[in-house]
């Protein structure tokens, strides 16, 4: 599977894709960061940004993009072009019918570095590590990229059994529900047809 990873954002947006191999085997296959000027026009920022993610989805053609999760931020500005710009990554992924998959920042920490509390060097160094790479991505926003495409490579079967488990449990509580209507139902037909007694008016000979 081809995953290409995105770390949103407008003034640093980091692209990575990576391919997964048997087990948990990763290798890297392009890695960069887009920077758009904070003093541009916003529109035009996203227009560019637009730009770059459609030019790497003809390029390297991924069958999955994996976008990191906004969470809540202090610096609201930056919150906002965050979210902005991965709505742009996805927009530009639904046109092509690819699966958009958005990962917190704890989910590819804990991936990639097994501490869901670790900070960028941790992870700049462990993918560095995981993909053999001779020196290490940066800015940092490149390396996030690339372990956001291995979070994905390396929790989408479990997440795909995950999936598979709660359909088959749903599928079990509705097929219990309807048996349980149809009992439900079967005894009121029972309760409210007169039995023989009652209509003869007295016990059956």
């Amino acid at each position: 599977m081809r995953v290409f990873g995105v770390d949103p954002g407008l003034t640093r947006c980091g692209f990575g894709v990576v391919d997964g191999g048997p087990g948990r085997t990763v290798r890297p296959v392009a890695v960069d960061v887009v920077r758009t000027p904070a003093d541009m026009d916003l529109a035009v920022r996203l227009l560019r940004l637009s730009e770059a993610v459609e030019e790497w989805l003809d390029r390297y053609r991924p069958e999955v993009v994996a976008i990191e999760r906004v969470f809540s931020q202090h610096n609201v500005r930056t919150a906002m072009g965050t979210a902005q710009a991965g709505g742009v990554v996805a927009l530009s992924a639904a046109r092509r019918d690819l699966p958009v998959v958005f990962h917190t920042p704890s989910e590819v920490k804990a991936a990639v570095t097994g501490s869901g509390r670790a900070d960028k060097a941790q992870v700049t160094t462990m993918v560095t590590k995981l993909l053999g790479l001779k020196t290490a991505p940066k800015p940092a926003d490149a390396a996030d990229a690339l372990a956001l495409a291995i979070c994905h490579l390396w929790r989408a079967p479990m997440r795909s059994r995950l999936e598979e488990a709660q359909a088959r449990a749903a599928e079990i509580a509705r097929t219990h529900r309807a048996r349980l209507a149809q009992a439900s139902a079967q005894a009121s037909v029972r309760l409210s047809t007169p039995s023989t007694a009652a209509k003869t008016g007295g016990e059956p000979e």
